[in-house]
């Protein structure tokens, strides 16, 4: 796994031993990047449900202003900091549960989500987003999830948008002010 572009392009990236968690294949990764590639420069991003860091450490590698990661699990966060190091970004990292953080965080211009496939999260993650409205106006919400998840409409001022397939995986994007 490795930054496709950007100050820390080529950059290799630690990934965990074992099955706990599941980067986005670099061809996912290359194609979320190549919609979203005119939204990052300058925004402040949540990687949410954080795994290796991957997809916040892109987007600082292509600009973003800022970056925030959010895991339960220590292993996950330890991984992240050592990923952050190999590019030389500074970044906040916070171990603790995704969808309590959500509650107190403050507003973001691209929110990744990406918890276990199998996991109720997305739905969780996605009604607090909206109820607590931590969404920029114009932001954006990406969710990766296996192609036969259906997720939830959310309420206005979000929208759900485009639905891109790429093998077993899907990304659902959604925006606020359902101008996608």
């Amino acid at each position: 796994m490795r930054v496709i572009s950007g100050s820390a392009g080529g950059k290799k990236l630690k990934t965990p031993e074992g099955m706990d968690i599941r980067p986005s294949t670099d061809m996912v990764k290359e194609a979320l990047f190549n919609i979203i590639q005119f939204d990052i420069e300058g925004r402040r991003v949540l990687d949410l449900f954080a795994g290796t860091g991957q997809l916040g450490i892109e987007c600082l590698s292509r600009g973003a202003k800022e970056a925030v990661f959010v895991d339960k699990s220590r292993n996950s966060v330890n991984i992240v900091k050592e990923n952050l190091k190999t590019c030389g970004f500074q970044a906040q990292v916070h171990n603790m549960d995704s969808i309590d953080f959500l509650n107190n965080c403050g507003r973001f211009d691209i929110i990744f989500i990406d918890p276990p496939y199998n996991s109720d999260l997305y739905d969780k993650a996605l009604k607090i987003i909206n109820l607590v409205d931590i969404l920029s106006d114009g932001g954006i919400i990406v969710c990766e999830s296996e192609r036969s998840k259906i997720l939830p409409d959310m309420d206005l001022p979000y929208k759900k948008g485009k639905v891109y397939n790429y093998g077993k995986v899907k990304l659902n994007f959604y925006k606020k002010d359902g101008s996608i």
